[in-house]
């Protein structure tokens, strides 16, 4: 077993053990991926004030989001293929935040459906949503993540259009992988990988492949999900899904202060600042940078979390103190899962709260819900001055 202190630690492991067209599905963004770059580079910018002579026994890292209790404020994000990093990913990563206390959210683009999810864990799981033209589909996911008992929608504002990736179109990047000379080489170096795909029979995308109209096999697939992401979504549009779920509803890929004060005044649970990890819009500003005019601007009207650019429990503790209520793994987590499985992701969690709690302690805080700015120290005008 390697030795693992931090998730670069697993993510050489998961490029290590995952076939080149996951891993780097994974690992990469829209277009030049400054974004993507910016989303974890911006964290070094923020230091941490270290204070001295403070008890720090009795610490806790537990809080709340949206009213959930978590053991820390981290969820795993919806992340799409998870189940092609490893078999049947999303159970073995929905496993491994249950017995955390942390949560998970399923993707719609999953390879395990809401239903798979759902007979392997004991404890409800946050779903999120892409909006899709079929309205039949769109009703029938909603319905169906209400009986596996979801207690959250996520809804992604940020994939009307899909942002282009170039690592992905050189690869091919497919569900099951097409095997062509190129991955078959490649897949002669991952044969654990295979051996344990060879074993289950979730290879395609499960929330949607016999549930759509005219999907039957992963062909009909790629041509229905090009043409079916809902580019006319709006704020009308949004309205009419909250209220056709009912439930905790959190709104993510807000970047933009107008956005969130338009997505606060839905009523719903919480949003998220995020520019989908640098995959979609490349050029805009990091997730952190972003945050704290949208904190100004909605104030305590809504809870606000973070996602894009977290890989240390020290991205989690400064995104805390800077305001957020909660905060996103996506590629932290992925990199344990496509390392070594459920228990990759265990390890994930572990390491992110193992620096988390420690650089809390050497700051003077014993609880994670009295970390605030003043153990930070910002650069001035971090957000920018952007004309």
């Amino acid at each position: 077993m390697p030795v693992i202190t931090n998730i670069d630690d697993l993510k050489r492991l998961h490029k290590r053990r995952t076939p080149k067209m996951f891993y780097d599905y994974c690992e990469s963004g829209s277009w030049t991926e400054q974004t993507f770059r910016e989303n974890v580079s911006d964290f070094d910018q923020i230091r941490l004030r270290q204070r001295v002579a403070v008890d720090m026994e009795g610490r806790s890292t537990a809080t709340k989001m949206i009213g959930q209790d978590v053991a820390m404020p981290v969820a795993l994000a919806p992340v799409g293929l998870t189940g092609m990093q490893r078999a049947d990913g999303e159970i073995k990563a929905a496993k491994a935040a249950e017995k955390f206390g942390v949560p998970f959210t399923l993707s719609t683009m999953s390879i395990c459906s809401i239903e798979d999810v759902a007979a392997h864990t004991t404890k409800p799981f946050w779903f999120q949503l892409y909006v899709m033209r079929d309205q039949d589909f769109l009703k029938n996911i909603i319905q169906r993540a209400k009986d596996a008992g979801v207690s959250a929608l996520v809804l992604t504002l940020d994939l009307q259009i899909l942002g282009q990736r170039h690592k992905d179109l050189k690869n091919g990047l497919s569900a099951p992988p097409k095997l062509t000379p190129a991955v078959l080489a490649d897949l002669a170096t991952k044969w654990s990988w295979g051996l344990e795909m060879l074993q289950t029979k979730r290879r395609g995308f499960g929330n949607i492949i016999g549930h759509a109209k005219n999907v039957d096999d992963p062909s009909s697939l790629f041509k229905w999900t090009a043409e079916q992401f809902d580019p006319r979504l709006d704020w009308g549009k949004i309205e009419a899904i909250k209220e056709m779920w009912g439930g905790p509803l959190i709104l993510k890929g807000v970047m933009e202060p107008e956005d969130a004060v338009m997505a606060a005044k839905t009523g719903c649970d919480a949003i998220v600042v995020s520019n989908h990890g640098g995959r979609q819009l490349d050029g805009a500003l990091s997730s952190i940078r972003a945050l704290p005019p949208i904190l100004d601007a909605v104030g305590d009207s809504v809870e606000v979390h973070l996602d894009s650019g977290i890989r240390s429990g020290q991205d989690v503790l400064k995104a805390i103190a800077m305001g957020a209520k909660g905060t996103y793994i996506g590629r932290a987590f992925v990199h344990g899962l496509g390392a070594m499985g459920e228990e990759g992701v265990t390890k994930a969690l572990e390491v992110i709260h193992k620096e988390m709690d420690i650089s809390m302690a050497l700051c003077g805080r014993k609880h994670i819900e009295d970390v605030d700015r003043d153990i930070l120290r910002v650069p001035e005008d971090f957000a920018g001055r952007w004309a």
